[in-house]
């Protein structure tokens, strides 16, 4: 085979590329994979999703075990506690995200997901040993420094990976995997504090040696990504750019219509993950405790039952969300997502027991609405950022989920208790409204920057006729 190399036009974003005339791109599961990315690094790409929610999705579910069972702060104080906890942590986020994003430009993207899963490793192992609620701000901070690396470097990688027609699939795929991660670990990982109390083990310790268990597990694949992901870089000229001008420029793309559009719902989207993940586990496990007569970790059982119901939907709804976000316009799908998730999100103001049928069809509801709005942002802000900045632009996008998440977490917990357990479920409802109504504002607007074309096959030689 002649491997030559053509000029393309010029791209918008003013970069010059060549293309290697090579062979056409390779397919996994139906996905275009992009220029120098192997099968194996996009099925490092699936695990990695499915590792990191599992451990983002535990710790937040298992905060209430923590507070209750271990430091012993009263029930009327855990939703300010769990508030102070996700408002540290996200301050933590917006601190962090946009020097990640400009970082995974220069360097690549599997040095930052690596440190992510040390960071979230060292945090789960040391959160059950805290002595004060102040201890627990400080590991929760810690924790929260891994998971804004994890955050953004998968949302970069699953655009990184793919060319541009299979973004909406790939993210569907990163969904399902998601979603997997986190039913494990509302369902199961949660339950293991349960596990060992049942076999005579005290309360506390069973904690510890649960969330040690799961911290070790976390190295074990944080090693397993180092040799995985893909080492190519996506654009090496990024290497020469200072951190300030990566951030600057991630800034200023939010001048295109479709990337401010892709950064509003983002500010919903991991909104709402947070709330599932941390106030309906606490919802659930306070009326356990106060109206059920349950244990600490019987309750905690029984939100993980309920918060796993929302993520099984998440998990088999997030194939078709994708599906679909390559054959609509992306904007529209992004507009669609957040008026689902409103719907589901205010929905929960009918609630009126946590432990009843009622509330599993919310939850039917929030995990459809949950997974629609994190698969749509992402393959909206791939079509329209250069690839040489994409990285500093989803290190502010995800900035823009830690606002998100600051805003739910700080209003939605004082609510939680000076008024009822929905309150942090209607704020991201309203959230979710007023995002579609500036994306129905700038749909039209929106223009796709498009790609490069695909390698194309080089023509086979002929011999020469006599």
């Amino acid at each position: 085979m002649i491997i030559v190399t053509e000029p393309l036009e010029k791209r918008p974003d003013g970069w010059q590329d060549h293309a290697m005339v090579v062979s056409p791109s390779r397919r996994l599961i139906g996905l275009r994979l992009a220029d120098g990315v192997t099968r194996g690094n996009m099925r490092a790409c699936l695990s990695m999703a499915f590792a990191s929610t599992m451990v983002i999705s535990f710790l937040p579910a298992a905060q209430p075990y923590i507070l209750s069972g271990v430091l012993g702060v009263p029930a009327y104080d855990q939703g300010k506690a769990v508030g102070l906890l996700g408002v540290a942590a996200e301050i933590a986020m917006i601190a962090s995200l946009a020097w990640y994003g400009a970082l995974a430009d220069r360097y690549g993207r599997r040095p930052i997901a690596v440190a992510g899963f040390v960071l979230c490793a060292l945090g789960t192992a040391l959160f059950p040993f805290a002595d004060s609620t102040a201890v627990l701000v400080a590991l929760r901070v810690v924790f929260a420094l891994g998971v804004a690396a994890l955050n953004g470097m998968l949302s970069t990688i699953a655009a990184d990976y793919v060319r541009d027609g299979s973004r909406g699939r790939s993210y569907g795929f990163v969904g399902l995997f998601s979603g997997l991660g986190a039913m494990v670990a509302v369902l199961a990982l949660v339950r293991l504090p349960q596990i060992l109390e049942s076999r005579g083990t005290a309360p506390v310790t069973a904690a510890r040696l649960s969330f040690l268990a799961i911290a070790a597990a976390v190295l074990a694949v944080g090693a397993l990504m180092w040799f995985t992901l893909s080492r190519t870089r996506v654009a090496p000229a990024a290497e020469r750019v200072p951190l300030a001008r990566l951030i600057a420029e991630g800034v200023a793309l939010a001048r295109d219509p479709g990337i401010a559009l892709s950064y509003a719902a983002a500010f919903v989207a991991r909104a709402d993950l947070a709330v599932v993940a941390g106030f309906m586990s606490l919802w659930v496990t306070e009326h356990a405790l106060a109206e059920g007569g349950l244990s600490g970790a019987e309750a905690l059982a029984r939100a993980g039952a309920v918060v796993g119901v929302a993520q099984t939907v998440a998990m088999l709804g997030a194939p078709l969300v994708g599906w679909l976000g390559d054959r609509m316009r992306r904007q529209d799908v992004v507009i669609l997502a957040q008026a689902l998730a409103a719907v589901a999100y205010l929905s929960t103001l009918l609630v009126t027991d946590p432990l009843g049928s009622g509330m599993m069809v919310v939850a039917v509801l929030i995990g459809l609405g949950e997974i629609a709005v994190i698969t749509t942002a992402g393959p909206l802000l791939a079509q329209q950022a250069p690839a040489a900045v994409r990285g500093s632009a989803y290190g502010l996008q995800t900035l823009c989920g830690a606002v998100g998440i600051l805003v739910v977490s700080g209003l939605g917990g004082y609510l939680y208790d000076a008024w009822r357990p929905a309150a942090p479920f209607v704020v991201a409802g309203v959230a979710g409204l007023l995002v579609v109504a500036f994306g129905l504002l700038v749909r039209r607007r929106v223009t796709p920057l498009g790609e490069p074309p695909a390698p194309r096959q080089a023509p086979a030689i002929r011999p020469a006729q006599p």
